[in-house]
């Protein structure tokens, strides 16, 4: 590990991504505790994780919401880690297309926050706050400003735009344990939702289908981010 990377810059840089990621991935989680109370279970909501308070979230998953991010940061320079809500399995077999509304509301928070900072950013950026990077690169879109008074609202706004994305589209592949498999149930019969469920719980997937939709998504997330971009600075 090369110890000269850790610049004031870096590390400022660091809890801004933190930020954004535990506020992220509260307001996810929140939303799926909160669409399963308004769907018949209290489960998750009775462990207080239908709230933005982020200690039930932490306290559920540490290793995920806490140890995980700050590591990867410190390698790789962007944050990762992951969190859960529970839910009662037997709820979701009576209600299948309710759990699948629930799986949907999670990624569904994401995109909502993804949509207010790129209208932050083109807020700032018709204000002439911000200006436009020279390059669509996320490296080049944190933190670009006209003054340094601006840097901690553009980049807070940048990252939260671009982990919001990844977190909302890498959620929707339909593969276990992501939430996109169950979102599948939506355009399902209920007896082949019932069967698909039964599937997604016998097969033991969880592990090897994380690691295709790793696979799969790193080759498109730069196609997606890319577009996602070009829509953020279309007319500037």
């Amino acid at each position: 590990m090369d110890l000269s990377q850790f610049t004031p810059e870096f590390l400022a840089l660091g809890g801004i991504w933190y930020l954004a990621f535990l506020f992220s991935t509260v307001c996810h989680e929140a939303a799926h505790a909160l669409a399963a109370k308004l769907g018949g279970d209290p489960t998750a909501s009775e462990g207080g994780q239908a709230s933005l308070n982020p200690l039930p979230h932490i306290m559920r998953e540490p290793i995920g919401i806490v140890v995980v991010p700050f590591v990867s940061y410190l390698l790789n320079g962007w944050m990762m880690g992951w969190a859960s809500a529970p839910y009662d399995p037997s709820w979701q077999r009576l209600h299948p297309r309710r759990a699948a509304w629930m799986a949907l509301a999670g990624p569904a928070a994401n995109f909502t926050l993804m949509l207010l900072a790129a209208a932050g950013l083109r807020a700032g950026i018709a204000l002439g706050h911000f200006h436009v990077p020279e390059y669509s690169t996320f490296a080049k879109l944190v933190g670009v400003t006209n003054s340094p008074a601006d840097g901690f609202a553009a980049s807070l706004l940048s990252v939260f735009f671009s982990l919001n994305l990844l977190l909302g589209t890498f959620n929707l592949l339909p593969v276990p344990p992501l939430d996109g498999s169950t979102v599948i149930a939506l355009f399902l019969s209920e007896e082949k939702a019932l069967r698909w469920f039964d599937f997604l719980h016998s097969a033991g997937l969880g592990l090897a289908g994380l690691m295709i939709a790793w696979i799969v998504f790193g080759r498109m997330f730069h196609f997606i981010f890319g577009l996602a971009l070009h829509f953020l600075f279309l007319g500037t």
